[in-house]
Order: structure tokens, then sequence, then C-alpha cells
């Protein structure tokens, strides 16, 4: 492992007493330690050198930290940042894991968490104890950027991620979700993966465990939706012997398997009110009590959680607690069903069929003939990935030989859309990222051009505040949910409807049209 001397620390802070304070904590453990009091002179700092890390304040004389956040960002520094920020300070604290935070500390800031914390961003024993903390927290979508240290880190770079060497496809939306994937993996923010059933929603989220520091820790994920209501809180916290009859020994719930590593909750959204209470609970004081214990425990894991439901309507509908929706959706993930990247289907089919035929030893894989394939990117898939490699399983059965054929996938016509025309090649469009042609509709059907705007901004105003009263129509008025549903935190729903004339009053909804 690299020495504590191999690191140096950047400390930002303008009270002389908290500097020190941070400094002699930090010198203790062995790391080389500079300091500054203002961002101007922390710039100076960096203008000479690189550091491993940039621990900052969140208020400073001549501005903040996510003004040195933002700095380093667009200057293509790669520092790990921690940010300090004032106690319930929930829209700061996400606003630098935006900007490109690991992890933020609240005041009074605790020295054993601190160290933690620092380790944990430099690679240094195992991680620390997640300090998500915020009452309400809302809802963005955002990422921090890769991180870099200027010597050498104390983790060797990690080998590619089997679970992201399956998030087959080139499409521009996967390239997105990777993308994100790579970035939140070096963060300790709450993660809400979003997507229909059979997307690959779990493999989102072993995508994020397996390359993040956590990666040697366990990754236990939970079907929310499966296991019994009565049985849930036994089934997260544990219990004692004793508690309940047919316990008959201490047994670990799913927090206490995931200690040091990654919680996955598939289903989130599954989980009846009750529980939610409890896990709200758990996650705010990070800790649990087991089943008949009197005592709680200290649990220290990364939350993921995942649902294909709409969860600012479940919020609206009553069905799902507002502050746990905001706690768990930090930052958001979309996975997009199969249907919208069909240009993705020829290396989604030959990345299943190359599993399969190696689960049966088989060699070489069976492939898809074009016609097959051509039917392939007829069919909806409602059921997504997993329909597709459910129905590879069965035609490689019916098969029976190198190639499959249309037959061989038994899709009923009826089922199917459009027919893609008959001289094109889909394996080459897919490959070329473009989706298989179709015939085109009649000209006559083909509607006219839609003229050009005279004036871009006022036209793409009058857009947005369409957007923003619907949204608000839907969620009755209520800023926070309708901000949630378009990805927006309270301040920027209400800064974009004060730029666009778009009042809420007691009447109902009016919008100011220029």
């Amino acid at each position: 492992m690299t020495s504590p001397s191999h690191f140096s620390l950047l400390v930002v802070d303008d009270e002389p007493d908290l500097r020190t304070l941070y400094e002699l904590t930090l010198l203790r453990e062995g790391y080389d330690i500079e300091t500054a009091g203002t961002v101007e002179e922390a710039w100076s700092h960096l203008k000479d050198r690189t550091y491993s890390a940039v621990i900052t304040d969140m208020r400073l004389p001549d501005g903040s930290g996510l003004d040195l956040l933002r700095r380093l960002e667009e200057a293509g520094r790669r520092e790990k940042t921690i940010v300090i920020t004032a106690y319930g300070s929930a829209e700061n604290a996400v606003e630098a894991l935006k900007a490109g935070a690991y992890d933020y500390l609240t005041k009074p800031v605790d020295l054993k968490q601190f160290r933690a914390v620092v380790a944990s961003a430099l690679g240094r024993g195992g991680p620390a104890v997640p300090t998500m903390d915020p009452s309400t927290l809302p809802s963005e979508t955002g990422a921090p950027p890769q991180a870099r240290a200027e010597r050498p880190v104390a983790a060797p770079a990690a080998p590619v991620s089997p679970a992201l060497r399956r998030m087959a496809g080139h499409s521009a939306a996967m390239q997105q979700v990777r993308a994100l994937v790579e970035k939140v993996a070096r963060s300790m923010a709450p993660v809400l993966v979003n997507g229909e059933s059979g997307t690959g929603k779990e493999l989102v989220a072993r995508s994020i465990h397996e390359i993040s520091v956590r990666a040697s820790q366990p990754f236990i994920a939970v079907n929310c939706g499966a296991i019994p209501e009565q049985l849930l809180e036994a089934e997260f916290f544990g219990y004692r012997k004793g508690a309940f009859t047919g316990a008959a020994e201490d047994r670990e719930g799913f927090f206490q398997a995931a200690n040091g590593g990654t919680l996955f909750l598939d289903e989130i959204g599954d989980l009846p009110l009750s529980m939610q209470s409890k896990l709200l609970r758990s996650i705010q004081e990070r800790s649990v009590r087991p089943v008949g214990a009197v005592s709680e425990q200290p649990v220290n894991v990364r939350l993921l959680s995942a649902t294909h439901k709409d969860l600012g309507a479940e919020v609206q509908a009553g069905r799902f607690r507002q502050d746990l929706y905001y706690r768990l959706n930090v930052i958001q993930i979309r996975v997009p069903p199969l249907r919208e990247r069909l240009e993705d289907l020829s290396d989604i089919a030959e990345r299943v069929l190359e599993r399969i035929a190696q689960d049966a030893g088989v060699s070489p894989p069976p492939r898809l003939t074009r016609e097959a394939l051509q039917q392939l990117a007829r069919y909806p898939f409602p059921g997504n990935v997993r329909e597709l490699e459910n129905l590879l399983h069965r035609a490689v059965a019916l098969s029976g030989g190198e190639t499959i054929d249309v037959a061989d996938l038994g899709l009923p016509e009826s089922e199917l859309g459009d027919a893609i025309v008959a001289d094109s090649d889909p394996f080459e469009a897919m490959r070329r990222d473009e989706p298989p042609a179709r015939f085109p509709p009649p000209a006559a059907s083909l509607p006219a051009e839609e003229p050009l705007p005279a004036d871009l901004a006022a036209y793409l105003d009058n857009v947005e505040r369409d957007i923003l009263v619907r949204a608000l129509e839907r969620h009755r008025f209520n800023r926070t949910a309708a901000g949630a549903s378009l990805g927006l935190s309270l301040r920027q729903m209400r800064y974009r409807m004060a730029r666009l004339g778009v009042n809420v009053g007691g009447d109902g909804l009016a919008a100011d049209r220029d």
C-alpha cells in the first residue's frame, strides 16, 4: 500500500483555527499538507503543483468551494475534492457532488469520519462511512468528473468491469449510461437507476460497484418486491436469537452482509410505507437495529437503488415517502428500453449468443441470419434485453445448428412492426450506429416541413414555459414535485418560473406570455 507521505493534500478554509485543526489531524496521518484561506490563494497553490486531493470549506471570503471545484473542472484538473458545508445544507451538498466533489462533510466535522473520508478518497484502507446526510436532497441528474491523483495512488488501476463489458451497444444512449457509470463510481453519492423491467438496471449497479473503491467488498442485491412484508425488517436488518418463533440463532441482514461494500435495492418502489420509514432511519443514522436487539449497529454501505416506476408520481400518490425519494435520487441514471436503441440489437444478440455457446461448451457460437435479425428489429421487445436473451436461448435450442433463422425465433407476424427494406443489410447499418432502414410512408402522408422560428430564443422560451406549466398541472402545482419530475431542484424550478413568467396563485396557474 502507498504510504501516507506519498499523498499531498490542499486544505482550504478561511477560519485559522479550523484550518489548523484539519492540518494537524491530517499531519498525524502522515500526509503532506498545504493550506490556503481563499479561493485565489488556493488557486495559486494549484498553479504550482498538483495534489492528491483538495479539501475545501464551502464559504470563503472571495467565493465558495463550488467556485474552486468549477475552476478545477474547467482546467481539466482531476484532484479528488472533498467539500465541508454547513449542517443541513442539502442543496449545497448536491451542488458539490454535481460540481465534481468525491464526498462532503457537514459541520461540526467529526474528525474520525474526516480521516475515513480522506482515506477513502485516496484509495487507502477500507471505504469511508458514507456521509450523505441531508434531510432532503433535490432530485437532479449529475455526476462528478473522473478523479486523478498527482502521485501513485494506493489502489492499482482497476480491471475492466465484467458488468461494464456486458453492457453491449454503441448507441448514444448507452454511451451516456457508461459515461455516467464511470463518473458516479468515483463518488459516494446515492444513485437511482431508472428503467423498464429487463433493461439491465442491476447490470448498471454492478458496474458502478465493480469500478469503485469498494470493488473488493461485498455487492448485495435485493429485490424489494420479492420479500413478504412481514419478513422485510428481519431480512434487511437481521435478528437476534429468540426474537420470534423460529429464530434459533442470530442472523445478519442485508445491511450487515453489505458492510464495507454496496447494497443494491432493486424495485425500491415496491417497498411498503412502513418499511420505507425504517429504511430512511437506517440511512440517516448509518446504523441498523436487528429485530430483538436493544442497541443499534453502525453500518458502512453505499446505497444504490433501482425502479421501473415513476417515483415522483408515487410520491404524489402517497405511496412513496418524499424524504426517502430525495435521499435516494441524488443522481439518476436512466437505462433506455431496447426499442429506443435498436442500433445496438446486433451487438447485444452477438454477445448473448457468445455467452450461450460458452455455457454450453459449443464453438463457434451460432449466428443470426440476415432475415432473422431483420425480424428481430421489427419486434417491440416489451421485456427488453431480458426478453431478447430468453428468445435467443429458445432459438438456439430449436435451431440445433450454427445459424438461427426466422422460423427458429417463433415470433408471430401479428406482433411485428413495419418491415425492413429488403435490400438493406441490418448488420452493416447497426455497426454504423444507424437503425435499420424501414419502408418509408407514402409521400402523401409525410407532414409538411415546419418553418424555422424567426426568433430562436423566444421559441425555446415558449417550449420551456409549456413544459413547466404541464409539469406543474400534473403535480397539482407542487413546485418541488414538478421540478423533481424534470430533474430540477426547487431553486432551479423557481428561477425558471420567474424568468418565464410562470406564476402559481391561489386560483391555480398563470403563465405570462411575451
